[in-house]
């Protein structure tokens, strides 16, 4: 039963790794902050969980999970949230959205930003 719970807790590690590595290639890869903060945040914090839960099989005392848990509570909780704020900051400031973005939802109903 333990080597069935390693092959799953390994196969989980290395799922949230590959994620995190993939976000990190679309920081690199996109063109506009605010793609590379959708990359960031959704791979990462969904990354993050996966090797928790990969740690999780492999914690045999209650506290250490609890802390785990909540630790990865606080990642799903505070990265898109920190995020979110982040971008409706650039966005606000000014900054342009990449050529490749057709529909501007945050501008105002009169734009034609993304018309045909």
């Amino acid at each position: 039963m333990r080597a069935v719970l390693d092959v799953a807790s390994a196969v989980l590690m290395l799922t949230g790794a590959a994620f995190v590595v993939l976000a990190g290639a679309g920081l690199h890869r996109f063109d506009d902050v605010f793609s590379r903060i959708h990359a960031a945040t959704k791979a990462v914090t969904f990354g993050v969980l996966l090797v928790s839960a990969g740690a999780v099989l492999q914690l045999s005392a209650a506290g250490d999970v609890v802390r785990l848990v909540l630790a990865a509570a606080l990642q799903l909780v505070s990265s898109p949230v920190g995020s979110h704020i982040l971008a409706r900051s650039a966005y606000h400031a000014g900054t342009e959205l990449s050529p490749s973005t057709r529909i501007d939802q945050l501008a105002d109903p009169d734009d034609t930003i993304g018309a045909p």
